[in-house]
């Protein structure tokens, strides 16, 4: 028997806790995949349920037993159709995503942010750049939603930053967020394809989350991604056609003691054996060392 659950819910939910204990059923029940910023069906339901009633994200407690009104009930009732039955990760349903203490906003134009660059920039890529504020030129090659470049002005105060895509919708998105940011000013939008429209230009620091899905693994993505941009996901049958390209080019946009921080997912043992002779220094983010690499330009020559 094929029961609509969310139609039934309409009359039988009332508080904020029953549509808790609802929505990680019907997410259980559906075995949604957790991969754009929540680790659980528990954690998932709570943002989207916050988010929804406009309630702080941090706060569930003082609000579980708060009674809904009928337009409330029915927003997340509608949130969480949307979640189950089309599988659109939460970020495209809020519009928001989260790198730290930075928010940025998304939709399906770009990939959700989901970088272990980011927890880099955090410390200002500390014990790499030695004074933060002697960098003056910083790119963020495949930016994306722009959230990598709004980062690294923070970490790099006296930096201009450069940030390219290939993609005009991603840029339109990346536009939108440097301006919620205010960093017009300090944060340039390129169109171009890797370094193709970047020519004499050259940087302290690049900085760069490319596409780098293999073949096989885009085949197999749950349903969850085919919400992304296909052309910011698969790079190749190994994943790294745009890594390869990347390091073939990088040198002649480093300054003489610039450095190249790229992230390649689970290709570590791939990357180094299509490159055995590049001295690859792994940098240790929450997952571990294999997904960061850093070559500075003497090592790419």
């Amino acid at each position: 028997m094929n029961i609509n659950h969310f139609s039934e819910a309409v009359s039988s939910l009332k508080t904020v806790r029953d549509c808790l204990r609802f929505a990680v059923s019907r997410f259980n029940q559906a075995q949604l995949f957790f991969g754009h910023g929540s680790d659980d069906a528990y954690d998932e339901a709570a943002y989207l349920i916050l988010h929804n009633l406009h309630l702080p994200l941090d706060r569930l407690e003082p609000f579980l037993d708060a009674t809904l009104t009928r337009p409330e009930l029915l927003g997340i009732l509608n949130t969480l159709e949307k979640r189950v039955e089309q599988r659109i990760p939460a970020a495209y349903l809020t519009n928001e995503a989260f790198l730290g203490d930075f928010s940025f906003y998304v939709d399906e134009r770009v990939i959700v942010p989901r970088s272990f660059i980011a927890e880099l920039l955090r410390e200002q890529l500390a014990p790499w750049v030695i004074d933060p504020e002697s960098v003056d030129s910083v790119l963020d090659l495949c930016t994306g939603s722009g959230c990598l470049a709004i980062l690294a002005a923070h970490a790099f105060p006296s930096a201009h930053i450069d940030a390219a895509d290939l993609s005009a919708d991603a840029l339109a998105v990346a536009k939108r967020n440097v301006s919620d940011y205010d960093l017009q000013e300090k944060v340039q939008l390129i169109r171009s394809d890797l370094f193709g429209e970047l020519a004499g230009k050259k940087y302290d620091i690049i900085i760069s989350n490319p596409p780098y899905v293999d073949a096989p693994s885009v085949a197999a993505l749950p349903k969850e991604y085919l919400h992304e941009p296909k052309l910011a996901l698969g790079s190749g049958e190994d994943g790294l056609d745009a890594t390869r390209i990347i390091l073939a080019q990088a040198a002649e946009h480093l300054t003489d003691h610039g450095i190249l921080v790229v992230e390649i997912g689970y290709n570590r043992d791939a990357l180094e054996a299509a490159f055995p002779d590049l001295p690859f220094t792994w940098l240790e983010v929450s997952a571990g060392d294999q997904f960061v690499f850093l070559l500075h330009k003497n090592d790419l020559r």
